[in-house]
């Protein structure tokens, strides 16, 4: 079968596409010609093409699309297959796909590389189809969620002598790019696919897609099996009930499953301890930084060092959101490149992963900044790296270490630093010593984050308060030097042996957009419990008694109002018990019952029932 839906990268494109170009012109479909830089598209959408879309809803709750980036003597790095061709993707996308799908030339990658990069998504696009299936979203823990402004591209690049190419090697790279955060997960699924398709080209990539669209849904707390190109995944996505610092796949595991190839424990962690190992001496400082959303650039030899120091940063405050941008690999051709290094204004909060030296020039303003050497591999040990002055990052060939002047608001946790050392010397597993860097960060954050959730929880109205024939209450006001005087007896202290200046750090992080993210997310999760128990407070009411004592337009106000109550439960997922819902709907039912004829068809007809 041809494969439907490819883009070619120009004429010099033979072989297995021709067909495909040629099935594509016969359904009216235009072959795509994408390059950094090239002509815009016709945006314009066939009749079948709507039909089409629903043949990949399956695709679409996993994956954006697939693309396929080469190297083009006369346009250089050029998108060459996007799959399936229905999916979307802007000049300005197409441009930071193709640059940031291959390494910098200095990085000198030589045989096959993965790495990971994250791209803002152009504003006005329409919204797709798999936001249908973002009802999973609410089931997530907050770190989890899809964020509607960004991509993120999964990225196996392979380069290779080849004497029979002009340019003397192949040079070409897998994509995968979708709204979903599974670094694990999808650097697994290329790691199937992609040594394949180098080898057997577009009709593999199809198989492949087609394979992908057959998968159940992404439901978090579900144990999932997903079949590609004859291998069978087993994973587990978590939910928001999960206990933090757990994970529930290894019970599932103890089960005989023969037809099981590949059973992952996580599908986002990244190995925290190999990319903190250069630092491991000052990650209590760098879990501060991170947690105040401080500006901080990993300047590393290659993208695969950039793109796992970055994830392991932004990782390091689970389960705190960072809310901050991050770009696991960043390169001078992004579109953010000039908003980003701009001097005529403070570094934003944002962590940049980079491997051009040019950077080391061009940010050398920048407050905070870690240069890494190569991440050995498990049980090779790098010497740890300094902390030193910003004025000592002028040339190009800086030695490893952390550049920046700050000073730790907390005193450094020598336990966690004898354990690890321990570790190191006994020949620990890199695995092992993950989970108990991954375990001390969590206690950590922890710690700083239960008193804000005691004082936050303190915020909420009583009860006692709620009035079904009134509009439910307001949270209390967020006051910050309230919250500091009840860090004298709830503090940190009483869970963290850690010493230092806790109240400074507060302090800060309430200035910092991770509080204002937190704390956003938090009280609208509190809003809409007050919602779903006002709803409850409706339906403990006699409401047909009070129908028999008000006017036919009050009855009638009360009909669509509580109509509207339940449109909102359904929009905003509000908390609410399945049988409060049917009983509200009960209540609606003899409510329009009881009017007369002429009102009832109207009331029956207007919003649900």
């Amino acid at each position: 079968m041809a494969l439907r839906g490819l883009a070619a990268s120009g004429p010099g494109s033979r072989g297995p596409l021709d067909e495909a170009l040629a099935a594509a012109e016969d359904h009216g479909a235009p072959a795509v010609v994408v390059a950094a830089g090239g002509t815009p598209e016709d945006d314009e959408e066939d009749e079948g093409r709507g039909r089409g879309l629903l043949r990949w809803d399956g695709f679409s709750a996993w994956l954006h699309c697939v693309c396929v980036v080469g190297f083009d003597l006369e346009l250089g790095q050029a998108v060459e297959v996007i799959y399936p061709q229905h999916s979307k993707l802007t000049d300005k996308e197409k441009t930071n796909i193709c640059y940031l799908s291959f390494p910098d030339s200095n990085s000198g990658c030589l045989g096959d590389t993965q790495f990971c990069f994250r791209f803002r998504q152009s504003s006005g696009r329409r919204v797709s189809l798999h936001c249908l299936l973002d009802h999973y979203d609410k089931d997530l823990p907050v770190y989890l969620k899809k964020d509607p402004a960004y991509f993120y591209g999964y990225v196996y690049f392979r380069q290779v002598r080849d004497k029979s190419l002009k340019r003397g090697y192949f040079q070409k790279s897998l994509v995968l790019i979708s709204k979903l955060p599974y670094i694990h997960f999808f650097h697994t699924v290329l790691k199937q696919i992609a040594p394949e398709y180098f080898e057997k080209s577009e009709p593999y990539l199809e198989a492949a897609c087609n394979d992908v669209d057959r998968w159940p849904a992404p439901v978090p707390g579900k144990t999932l099996h997903l079949p590609i190109m004859g291998v069978v995944m087993k994973v587990r996505i978590p939910t928001c009930h999960d206990k933090p610092g757990t994970t529930q796949i290894a019970q599932l595991t103890q089960q005989a499953d023969t037809h099981i190839s590949v059973i992952l424990p996580t599908v986002h962690e990244v190995d925290l301890f190999r990319c903190f190992c250069p630092v491991f001496l000052h990650s209590q400082m760098l879990w501060e930084l991170v947690l105040l959303g401080e500006p901080l650039v990993v300047m590393a030899p290659s993208p695969s060092e950039s793109s796992e120091t970055v994830l392991a940063l932004v990782n390091c405050i689970s389960p705190l959101k960072y809310f901050s941008d991050f770009r696991p690999y960043f390169t001078i051709h992004d579109s953010e490149f000039k908003e980003y290094t701009t001097r005529t204004q403070a570094p934003p909060s944002v962590i940049l992963g980079v491997t051009n030296p040019f950077f080391a020039k061009t940010l050398q303003h920048w407050p905070h900044i870690i240069r890494i050497g190569d991440l050995k591999p498990a049980g090779e040990i790098p010497k740890q790296v300094k902390v030193k002055k910003l004025k000592n990052l002028k040339t190009l060939d800086s030695k490893p270490g952390v550049y920046t002047s700050y000073k730790p608001y907390l005193s450094r946790d020598e336990e966690i630093v004898k354990q690890l050392q321990k570790g190191v010397q006994q020949k620990r597993p890199s695995e092992a010593q993950s989970v108990i860097l991954r375990r001390y960060f969590l206690e950590l954050t922890q710690s700083f984050i239960i008193p804000l959730e005691r004082y936050v929880a303190s915020l909420m109205p009583l009860q006692k308060s709620i009035s079904p024939w009134k509009s439910p209450p307001q949270l209390r006001q967020f006051l910050p030097e309230e919250f500091m005087k009840t860090l004298e007896k709830t503090g940190p202290q009483l869970t963290s042996r850690i010493k230092g200046d806790w109240i400074g750090l507060y302090r800060h992080f309430l200035k910092s957009p991770n509080f204002d993210g937190w704390f956003k997310t938090r009280r609208k999760e509190m809003t809409q419990k007050l919602e779903a128990l006002h709803l409850e407070a409706l339906c403990e009411e006699d409401l047909l008694l009070w129908t028999q004592k008000h006017t036919e337009v009050e009855t009638v106000d009360l009909v669509l109002k509580l109509k509207n109550k339940l449109l909102q439960a359904d929009r905003e997922h509000l908390p609410v018990k399945p049988d409060t819902v049917e009983k509200l709907r009960t209540h609606i039912d003899a409510i329009i019952l009881a009017l007369p004829e002429d009102l009832q068809g109207i009331l029956l007809k207007t919003g649900m029932t």
